[in-house]
């Protein structure tokens, strides 16, 4: 039996990549703060209805849906795993509509739930040594 077939085992490590897919995009939308036009983005956080879902062999990879022909998809948009979340954005005279407060907030939030994820799995791997009997 393979790690990846534990669903709490596998629900977390689905939760660790979404919230390192979610640092990268935040922090583009930190870097691009002055760029004209620019829109910040955000992930639709996963969903674990059906923890058999959540193995790591049957996740499907999640494209991004062109609303409209002038939509340019990109290259590392059209590999994203996790979907992109909308949201209400203020945008400046510029076009720009990052909100660095928000922004500064939403990587805080997010620190803190790969921390929480992180000391899970951590302890769901401990629980498993302990019976399997490798830790005293």
């Amino acid at each position: 039996m393979a790690l990846s077939d534990i669903p709490i085992l596998s629900m977390l490590r689905t939760r660790l990549e979404w919230g390192q897919e979610r640092q990268r995009v935040l922090a583009e939308n930190v870097a691009n703060a002055d760029t004209p036009n620019f829109r910040a983005r955000d992930l639709k956080p996963p969903k674990f209805s059906d923890p058999s879902e959540t193995v790591a062999e049957s996740v499907p990879g999640v494209t991004l849906a062109r609303t409209d022909r002038s939509h340019i998809m990109g290259k590392e948009l059209a590999r994203a795993q996790f979907g992109n979340a909308a949201g209400n954005y203020e945008v400046k005279p510029t076009g720009n509509a990052v909100n660095l407060e928000e922004e500064m907030m939403k990587i805080a939030g997010n620190q803190m739930d790969y921390q929480a994820a992180t000391a899970l799995y951590t302890r769901s791997l401990n629980l498993l040594k302990t019976a399997v009997g490798k830790r005293g």
